[in-house]
């Protein structure tokens, strides 16, 4: 370790500590998950539902696009209800009239306040009281509550029917018709709807208290407020932010030390290299990246268009054969797929660079088979998606090969499986470089931390295997998110970091101590705030106030290494000047620098500004989640994708040079229509659903009647705009990529000449 000594002590100690954390708050999750029980029945005796119908019911919802189609405990889509919320609501306003026939002979509305009030407070009393009975598992409700329950699971009946009644309210929540066309899969749908919001509404402990879900989603006609941890620990988060800030300008200013760079060399050094048959065979993988981008920001379009016409396009009724729960899923899967496989083209790039210009034996078959492999998942994942959605795969079969219901991961567990396989093949692909290298004389330090991030990169994504399709889906939350928090926001964020500290001291642009000290540095910090910050997401899908407090701290100190990614940006951004052959990199250089400025936005301002529990308990599953996603997602990890896949291009066809023209429009548009995207629409659109959901309530912010106002209905259109430059920018990346690979801007060139 050397002079490394302390820093990577600190690392191993921070991984020892954060994981420690994490994996006790799994244990939390765990033991003290709301319960699911085993028979809900009435004081007379009258079964409701069972615990195999709720859990039924959770694999109907899953078949039907699950998360894609609305959200559940605040998570999923946004154009349709929040189900829980929804739920909870509608089953109180169904007890309130009940009740008001049978003790004044009217309906609730048409009460007096006074007597209203009444009736509030005997409906709080019974909704909030924890009836589970600890040695059965049994809950017990009145034969009113029942008969609301009733009530209500007609109406969700007849929503996810072809009923004519509510057609309208399918066409304002892009629904397609006969969206669940079993009965009884109807009925279960209801009774999983029915358990999430009575864990929502139910008191943790019988002495009282929070409900099982830290009191979300906000219903004041149950006294679903903040608690009062809510607000310290939203409180102590951004004080530890402060002085995390506050820190880290301390340490920067007295510990940080110019390195001085090394002098340039006169000819690019990776130019120099020999490519190698591994290397020439990555172009199929950079022509998928583009292909695959391109079809996702289409289709990202088609999805954004649904919001406002429901079940047409342009008055082309599409919603049959290409439902919103479905083209939503194909957004989020190719965002995964396009951008995963820039990254391990960057990775397959350098192995041979680290093996002295050389393949390992056998690497190029290797590099082809993981390429198809690839594309059989990508193939077989969206075939299942469709298949599940539209009704055609067998039910047993659903969560195999169709649609899990889960977002991120919606691909069929098989199709899932493979994919893991084909990660541990990029990882052995990757070894067969890496371990030669290391056996080498010299500093290996950068090369180790980059080795440690590549195998994380390909371990961690096996932890979305360790839940099931009947697992409890608070469980089930806690493992998604090591895949979608940990493993992309953290591992990928450090490998991305190290990969580019790495290729700039390859080419002697920076010095390898510089590089070494910088990249085991971000490690600690992203890895500090991160790991344990993956339960912010967790705030209220049923688990405990401690969880509640932990991911509140610990994803604040998430935001301090990105506020001096100006620095970073900077420092990418002067290397274009460092030597002249640098000047044939300049775009993907200009991606890394657009990196840094949409981590600090998307990821620093537009992700803390829904992290503390308190604006979460209001935000959680308004557009202001899709904020911090599109600038996240891809102003981060979209734009390191493309930057590494202009990186890769540029060398495996050493001849070519970027149409200054077309990168300087193509980038210039993706930023800006990004931007049109979430200032025009997205954003307002969210502080609005923010007011609506602090005043009046969560049911009410992603209500049909709240979400067809026009001023809404017109944000909605308005997006639009962003979306069409935003997708002529991508498709202008697309074009220099393709171009290149098969040698069309060449005979342009030869042609202009």
């Amino acid at each position: 370790m050397g002079e490394y000594k302390r820093m990577w002590w600190a690392l191993i100690v921070t991984l020892l500590v954060t994981f420690s954390v994490l994996g006790w708050m799994g244990k939390e999750v765990y033991y003290k998950a709301p319960p699911i029980p085993s028979e809900i029945v009435t004081t007379d005796g009258q079964v409701v539902m069972t615990e195999a119908q709720i859990l039924a019911g959770q694999r109907a919802w899953q078949s039907v696009g699950g998360m894609d189609l609305g959200s559940v405990l605040g998570h999923g889509a946004y154009q349709a209800p929040d189900w829980t919320a929804d739920w909870l609501h509608r089953e109180l306003l169904a007890w309130l009239d009940i009740a008001a026939k049978d003790q004044y002979g009217i309906g609730y509305d048409e009460l007096d306040p006074d007597r209203q009030v009444v009736l509030e407070r005997q409906v709080k009393l019974e909704y909030r009281q924890n009836t589970v009975d600890d040695a059965t598992n049994r809950v017990t409700i009145t034969p009113r509550r029942a008969q609301a329950i009733a009530e209500v699971n007609k109406y969700y009946d007849s929503l996810f029917s072809d009923d004519p009644e509510t057609h309208t309210s399918r066409v304002n929540f892009a629904m397609k018709e006969n969206t669940l066309p079993s009965a009884e899969g109807r009925e279960r749908l209801g009774n999983f709807f029915f358990w999430s919001a009575w864990a929502a509404a139910t008191e943790r402990s019988k002495d009282g208290g929070a409900s099982y879900t830290n009191n979300w989603p906000h219903e004041p006609l149950v006294d679903n407020v903040p608690t009062a941890e809510n607000m310290i620990w939203s409180l102590m988060s951004i004080l530890l932010l402060i002085f995390g800030v506050g820190m880290l300008v301390w340490a920067w200013a007295f510990m940080h030390k110019n390195e001085p760079d090394p002098e340039a060399p006169a000819k690019d050094p990776v130019l120099a290299l020999p490519l190698t048959p591994s290397q020439r065979a990555l172009g199929k993988y950079l022509f998928v990246v583009v292909v695959l981008f391109v079809a996702q920001i289409f289709i990202g379009g088609f999805v954004a268009h649904y919001t406002v016409e429901g079940q047409t396009f342009y008055g082309i009724n599409v919603s049959e054969w290409l439902p919103y729960s479905l083209v939503r899923t194909w957004h989020l899967q190719a965002a995964i797929f396009w951008i995963a496989t820039g990254f391990l083209a960057a990775g397959l790039f350098l192995v041979p660079i680290l093996n002295g210009s050389k393949d390992p034996a056998g690497q190029k078959l290797g590099v082809d088979i993981l390429f198809w492999a690839l594309i059989v998942v990508v193939v077989g994942s969206f075939t299942g998606n469709f298949m599940t959605i539209g009704g055609l795969m067998p039910e047993d079969l659903n969560f195999l090969l169709g649609h899990q219901g889960y977002e991120y991961l919606e691909l069929g567990r098989l199709w899932q499986i493979a994919l893991f396989i084909g990660i541990l093949l990029w990882l052995v692909l990757m070894l067969r470089g890496l371990i030669p290298a290391l056996k080498q004389k010299g500093d290996k330090n950068l090369l180790v931390l980059f080795t440690g991030t590549v195998v994380c990169v390909g371990l961690f994504y096996g932890t979305g295997l360790f839940y099931g399709q009947d697992t409890h889906i608070t469980i089930m939350e806690y493992w998604r998110w090591w895949v979608v928090h940990l493993w992309v926001e953290g591992f990928f964020e450090v490998f991305a970091t190290v990969t580019l500290a790495f290729i700039f001291a390859t080419m002697g642009l920076v010095s390898k101590r510089g590089a070494t000290m910088a990249s085991l540095a971000a490690a600690i910090l992203f890895m500090l705030g991160g790991t344990p910050g993956t339960m912010h997401h967790l705030y209220f899908a049923g688990t405990t106030t401690p969880i509640l407090a932990i991911g509140a701290m610990f994803s604040a100190l998430e935001v301090v290494p990105l506020v001096l990614l100006g620095y970073e940006a900077w420092d990418n951004w002067r290397l274009k000047a460092r030597a002249s052959w640098m000047e044939n990199l300049k775009w993907p250089l200009m991606c890394f620098v657009a990196v840094a400025f949409w981590n600090m936005l998307g990821a620093g301002v537009f992700g803390f500004m829904i992290n503390p529990p308190i604006a979460l308990y209001y935000t959680q599953g308004l557009n202001t989640t899709p904020v911090h996603a599109h600038t996240a997602l891809f102003g981060v990890y979209g734009f390191l994708a493309l930057g590494f896949t202009l990186f890769v291009l540029r060398y495996i066809r050493p001849e070519m040079v970027f149409n200054e023209k077309l990168m300087k429009w193509s980038f210039w548009t993706m930023n800006i229509g990004l931007v049109m995207m979430v200032a025009l629409s997205l954003l307002p659109i969210g502080l609005i659903q923010f007011h609506a959901s602090y005043s009046v309530g969560m049911w009410w912010a992603r209500s049909e009647t709240f979400m067809q106002q026009e001023i809404l209905h017109t944000l909605r259109w308005v997006r639009t705009f962003g979306d069409v430059v935003f997708i002529v920018g991508g498709v202008g990346v697309m074009w220099q990529v393709v171009s290149t690979l098969f040698g069309w801007d060449r005979k342009e060139a030869v042609k202009s000449n």
